[in-house]
């Protein structure tokens, strides 16, 4: 019998479809692996702002993620909003169990607009229980600032072997560049390496931190390397940008087009 490439995600719900576990479920599949989602908190958002942040309880959410890796088990597992610290040196001690299981490890701290997303005790939680385990942890620049307490910069390797300190590989995401944006990844095997890109006109950017780092998770279910599978989502993600700025979606921060490569294998086709 055959075997799905399975990803759990471990994130937050929200009603716009475009970030948490929502974007999770649609960038996995996109990128052909199977998703499954265990429910962290809700979350009242509309495309200009987050209202409310309603955690559920640490031993639903647990319970959630003991159900589907003893029985169906993962190929892959990817961490979003997690909220609070409690939460978080809970999941820590509960995947310590699952080492074997490649970890990516999205520490959501801001959204789109800069509105904080964690509680400022969780931070010290991520360093201590999930950062351990984690294969690669996936900041983007403002989060990798509050980890580090300064600028990260990506002119050397300095800024971002700190934030490999705990045995795991990370890339940074849109940090500031003469030319756009760059995404710097470090791991012990490839040392560092950036991916420089021309910054797109676009507010439908929400969610792509989850859409990417879940892109990682699903090409590490099914067998790529650490790097390859960095190399096949900055890939995905660059596409799911430039086709969904091409999109009306609310008045503020809209999504990016996670199935943009369905679209156009239509397109093709016709």
């Amino acid at each position: 019998m055959k075997e799905y490439p399975k990803v759990l995600a471990i994130a937050g719900s929200e009603p716009l479809g475009s970030a948490g576990v929502q974007a999770d479920i649609k960038s996995i599949s996109a990128c052909g692996s199977y998703a499954a989602g265990a429910i962290t908190c809700i979350v009242d958002e509309d495309t200009t702002r987050v209202k409310q942040v309603f955690p559920l309880p640490v031993e639903l959410v647990t319970g959630q993620v003991r159900s589907f890796l003893d029985d169906v088990h993962a190929s892959a597992i990817k961490t979003g909003m997690l909220f609070t610290e409690e939460l978080v040196r809970t999941l820590g001690d509960v995947l310590a169990a699952y080492r074997t299981v490649p970890l990516v490890v999205d520490p959501v701290m801001v959204d789109s607009a800069g509105t904080p997303l964690i509680r400022p005790e969780a931070i010290d939680a991520y360093k201590e229980s999930l950062f351990p385990l984690a294969t690669l942890i996936t900041p983007n620049f403002r989060e990798a600032n509050l980890l580090l307490h300064r600028t990260f910069s990506g002119d050397t390797d300095e800024d971002i072997r700190a934030l490999c300190r705990w045995g795991n590989a990370a890339i940074v995401k849109s940090v500031p560049h003469p030319e756009g944006l760059m995404d710097v990844f470090y791991s012990a095997s490839t040392g560092m390496k950036t991916f420089v890109k021309a910054k797109v006109d676009t507010r439908n950017v929400n969610g792509t931190g989850c859409t990417f780092s879940s892109s990682i998770a699903a090409y590490l279910s099914q067998g790529h390397t650490l790097y390859e599978a960095v190399c096949l989502a900055e890939t995905y993600i660059d596409g799911a940008i430039r086709v969904g700025a091409t999109y009306r979606f609310g008045t503020g921060f809209g999504p990016v087009a996670h199935f943009y490569r369905r679209s156009e294998a239509g397109r093709t086709a016709e």
